[in-house]
């Protein structure tokens, strides 16, 4: 006999998944505005400089998008963090 979870525990778990991710998005796009705002950089300055376009900056800031591993590790680099501070795993560089 299968186990089946109850529904109220799906939902419960599937509801605290989409929160923590939509947090994370809110904290990648907090990062990049902080780094950006420190360094003195606007998105088409910064979007040069790690080779991707002004737009994708632009939907990383507003949180429309998130960046991949690969723009993270660009990212990470160019403000010389490290990956984990951009997600929101710990407070500092």
């Amino acid at each position: 006999m299968k186990y089946a979870a109850p529904v109220s525990y799906l939902k419960r778990f599937l509801f605290i998944n989409n929160c923590i991710i939509r947090n994370m998005d809110i904290i990648i796009a907090d990062r990049i505005k902080e780094l950006m705002k420190e360094e003195k950089l606007n998105q088409t300055r910064l979007a040069e400089k790690i080779g991707v376009k002004q737009n994708t900056i632009s939907a990383w800031v507003l949180g429309k998008k998130e960046p991949s591993i690969k723009s993270l590790w660009l990212l990470a680099d160019y403000f010389n963090v490290d990956i984990d501070y951009l997600v929101g795993r710990k407070d500092f560089f």
